[in-house]
C-alpha cells in the first residue's frame, strides 16, 4: 500500500495522454519512396504487421519539468524496497535511457535498460519471466501457467511495456472522436523509411499539444513515439529505436540466468478469480471524469497514506496548493488532497483542484 499514488501514474495518466480520435486529412508522403497513403491506410499497416522477429536499441528522452530525484542514500526510504522501487519509476520519467529490444514471437522477448554502470532486464523465454535489477541486486522468477499462452493475464509485466511499438498501439487502440488523425512529412528512423501520424487533440483543455508517431514503411512497426506538450516545439517525451534489425535474435539472447550474488524471488501467478479480488479489494478503482485528453482520474480518500504525505522525497516532488499539495509536469498533473484523495489526467493542476471540489 506504501506510496500507492507513483504506481498510478502510469497506470491512469497514460491513458488519458494518449487518447486519439477520428482520421482525417488523407495525406500523400510524397517522399522517401513510400507508397502514398492516408491515415487510415498507415493505422491498417500498424495492425496488418506480422513481423514476428526483430531487434534494436531504443533511446528514451524526457523533459517533462520534473526536478532532480533527491540522492536517498541513508534515508528511510533507501532501506524500503518500495519506496525505492516508486523512486526508480519516477527516475526512468525524468532522465535519458537507453534499452536493448529483442523479439522472437508472443513467447520470447527481452528489454535490456542500460544505466550508468548498471542495467534492469525483462526477460521472457517460454514460461519463464525474468526481471533484474543490477544496481539491487535482485531478480524476480514468475513462471507462467499453460493457460496464458501469451502472457496477458495481468499478474506479469510485459518486457515490451515501454518501446514504441507497445506505446503507440495503446494509442492507437483507444481511439475515439478526440483527437484529430492526420500525416506528417515522412521521415527517416533507425535508417528505414517512414510515416508520420500525427495526433491532435480536439480540446485546449489538455497539456498535450500533439503525439507523432512514426511507422515503419515496409514492416508496419511504430519505430518511435514523440509527445509534445501544449505550446511546444520539442518533445517532452520520446522512444524510439536508433537501430532497427527484422533478423531473429539469437536464441541465447533470451536465456537469462542471475548472478551469484543477486537475491532471487519466486512469484507465482494468482488465480484470474484471486487476481480480480485484489483488483477490487486492495487496489481501489479509479473513477474517470471528464472525456478524452481532458479526462481525470480519481482515487478514493486514503488511497495517498501518510507514510506518503511525510516523505520527504514527496514534500520535494510536489508543491503546495489550495486543496492538497500538487506534482506538475509538462504533460501531466497529479493532485494529492488532504483527505488522501489522488487525481491525475493530462491538465492543468488547476482542473484537477477543480474536479477535487
Amino acid at each position: 500500500m506504501k506510496h500507492r499514488w507513483i504506481r498510478w501514474v502510469p497506470a491512469v495518466a497514460v491513458p488519458a495522454v494518449i487518447a486519439t480520435g477520428v482520421i482525417v486529412v488523407p495525406l500523400a508522403a510524397g517522399a522517401a519512396d513510400l507508397p502514398v497513403k492516408s491515415p487510415a491506410d498507415v493505422i491498417r499497416l500498424v495492425a496488418a504487421s506480422d513481423t514476428k522477429t526483430f531487434s534494436g536499441t531504443v533511446e528514451q528522452s524526457s523533459e517533462l519539468g520534473l526536478p532532480s530525484l533527491p540522492a536517498v542514500s541513508g534515508s528511510s526510504a533507501s532501506s524500503d524496497s518500495s519506496s525505492a522501487g516508486e523512486q526508480s519509476a519516477l527516475e526512468l520519467l525524468t532522465g535519458d535511457h537507453t534499452a536493448k529490444v529483442y523479439v522472437d514471437g508472443a513467447t520470447r522477448q527481452r528489454v535490456q535498460v542500460l544505466d550508468q554502470l548498471a542495467e534492469r532486464d525483462a526477460v521472457r523465454n517460454g514460461s519463464d519471466v525474468w526481471l533484474y535489477d543490477s544496481k539491487a541486486q535482485s531478480a524476480t522468477h514468475v513462471t507462467l501457467p499453460d493457460r496464458s499462452p501469451s502472457g496477458t493475464d495481468g499478474a506479469t509485466p510485459t518486457p515490451l511495456a515501454t518501446t514504441p511499438q507497445a506505446l503507440a498501439d495503446k494509442l492507437l487502440a483507444a481511439a475515439d472522436p478526440s483527437t484529430t488523425v492526420t500525416l506528417g512529412a515522412p521521415s527517416s528512423v533507425a535508417g528505414r523509411d517512414a510515416y508520420s501520424l500525427v495526433l491532435t487533440p480536439k480540446t485546449d483543455a489538455t497539456l498535450v499539444g500533439s503525439v507523432r508517431i512514426a511507422v515503419d514503411g515496409a514492416t508496419g512497426i511504430p519505430l518511435r513515439v514523440q509527445v509534445i506538450a501544449t505550446g511546444a516545439t520539442a518533445p517532452a517525451f520520446e522512444a524510439g529505436f536508433t537501430t532497427f534489425s527484422t533478423d531473429r535474435p539469437d536464441a541465447s539472447v533470451f536465456r537469462f540466468t542471475p548472478p551469484a550474488n543477486a537475491k532471487v524471488t519466486e512469484q507465482s501467478v494468482p488465480e484470474r478469480s484471486a487476481a480480480k479480488a485484489t483488483e477490487h479489494g486492495d487496489h481501489p478503482k479509479p473513477q474517470v471524469t471528464g472525456e478524452g485528453w481532458a479526462s481525470i482520474a480519481t482515487l478514493p480518500a486514503g488511497s495517498a497514506p501518510a507514510s506518503l504525505t511525510t516523505d520527504p522525497l514527496f514534500a520535494q516532488l510536489t508543491t503546495s496548493v489550495a486543496g492538497g499539495r500538487a506534482l506538475s509536469t509538462s504533460l501531466v498533473s497529479v493532485l494529492v488532497t488532504a483527505d488522501g484523495r489522488v487525481l491525475v489526467g493530462a491538465v492543468p493542476v488547476s482542473a484537477l483542484q477543480a474536479a477535487a471540489q
